[in-house]
């Protein structure tokens, strides 16, 4: 294959949208996407809950909380501009006891610091809104919505494609090798050559970057989220998204109901290590990838401090009647047969050597490289910004 201006590792949604920014910035561009399943969006930005989020969990200030605004309002246009459906159906944060106000009122401080729409509910109006839902109080973030992201990246795929981007499904990259003027990419199907790289590898972040030399500090994680959906005589209970008040001591936002585009419902997820960063089919283990894990120092510093949240989740995960009690606490009519098989999803969490969760987006560059290292939620809402932001550092890297 020719030599190319740019390759991108990963046809994730990351990955799509920042080819996209390139070759808007740039129209011309000898693009090659490399991808090593045979179709766009497969593993996180396939297997994710479909949320549009608004931004209000993220500190004031952060990147996160930046990108998500902005992405939120990319992904609704550019669903707009391509027919693809979507649902401004809004997410109630639920308090289910006084002791979970406080928490509540942080987060409407947060959504006003992050110039977010947001309406505050008091029980006699959740009633209403949401006769199935129980609570003393709640958030409304009308701007929350709901997308099939996967769809987003068939048609981002389609549309660089006609617009001349290369695709090469089913390849797998085993080595990089830079020099000051090329980086060339080594594949189980050839090797190609760019002036620059742009990695979004997802759950293999960590050994692409390892491959460049970045990824001596931190390591990929994976974390197992597990789902049910609700029969199809409940389907209908909540008209919005239905969100616990999140609990600080724990990593994750809680097992919720939301809405797809499907016109199902999903409840979920709980978070539990997953012994293989892509086994989907069920909870197996992966020798590469428990060996990653286990002999990373930094795991064990998490785990020694999350001894009884991992215990709660993994409660939830022997016990179908647990994952039920956490669901009812807000929404009492579900039972427990209500409850039905849904593919799960894994989230490559990326952790420091010191057992810190790393909680924003994380990228990191050498001369010809920029690898994508950490893209925690909500990473699809903001899939646009984010690859405007890393297209805009590669344009700088083809300049030099």
């Amino acid at each position: 294959m020719a030599e190319q201006d740019i390759i991108v590792i990963g046809a994730g949604i990351v990955g799509l949208a920042t080819a996209r920014h390139l070759l808007a910035s740039r129209p011309g561009l000898r693009i090659l996407v490399i991808e090593k399943e045979l179709a766009p969006g497969t593993h996180q930005t396939g297997h994710n809950s479909g949320v549009i989020h608004a931004g209000i969990y993220y500190a004031p200030g952060s990147l996160k909380a930046r990108l998500c605004k902005e992405g939120a309002e990319a992904t609704r246009r550019f669903c707009a501009q391509n027919d693809i459906p979507f649902d401004s159906c809004g997410k109630l944060i639920v308090a289910t006891d006084a002791a979970e106000l406080p928490r509540l009122d942080a987060l409407r401080e947060r959504a006003e610091q992050n110039g977010l729409e947001f309406r505050m509910i008091g029980v006699a109006e959740l009633a209403e809104i949401e006769p199935n839902v129980a609570g003393v109080g709640a958030l409304l973030s009308p701007a929350s919505g709901i997308v099939d992201y996967g769809q987003i990246c068939r048609v981002l795929r389609d549309r660089l494609a006609e617009e001349g981007v290369t695709f090469q499904f089913g390849a797998k990259v085993t080595g990089l090798r830079e020099t000051p003027d090329m980086v060339t990419v080594k594949t189980d199907q050839g090797d190609h050559s760019a002036r620059c790289l742009v990695a979004c590898a997802g759950l293999q972040a960590d050994r692409i970057a390892a491959m460049s030399g970045l990824a001596d500090d931190f390591r990929i994680i994976p974390f197992r989220g597990e789902y049910y959906r609700l029969a199809p005589d409940a389907s209908d209970l909540v008209e919005r998204l239905i969100y616990p008040v999140p609990d600080p001591s724990l990593p994750f936002l809680g097992v919720h109901l939301t809405k797809m585009i499907g016109g199902y419902t999903t409840v979920g997820p709980n978070a539990v290590l997953s012994l293989g960063r892509e086994t989907y089919g069920g909870n197996r283990m992966v020798p590469e990838d428990a060996r990653a894990t286990f002999g990373f120092p930094g795991f064990w510093k998490l785990m020694a401090r999350s001894v009884r949240p991992g215990l709660q989740e993994l409660r939830g995960t022997l016990s179908r009647r647990t994952y039920l009690e956490r669901c009812r606490r807000y929404c009492p009519a579900l039972t427990l047969s209500d409850l039905q098989p849904h593919a799960p999803g894994i989230r490559a969490q990326a952790v420091g050597r010191d057992g810190r969760m790393i909680d924003d987006f994380l990228l990191r560059e050498t001369r010809r490289t920029i690898h994508t290292c950490n893209a925690p939620s909500p990473a699809a809402t903001s899939a646009f910004p984010i690859g405007a932001e890393i297209g805009g550092r590669v344009l700088d890297k083809l300049n030099t």
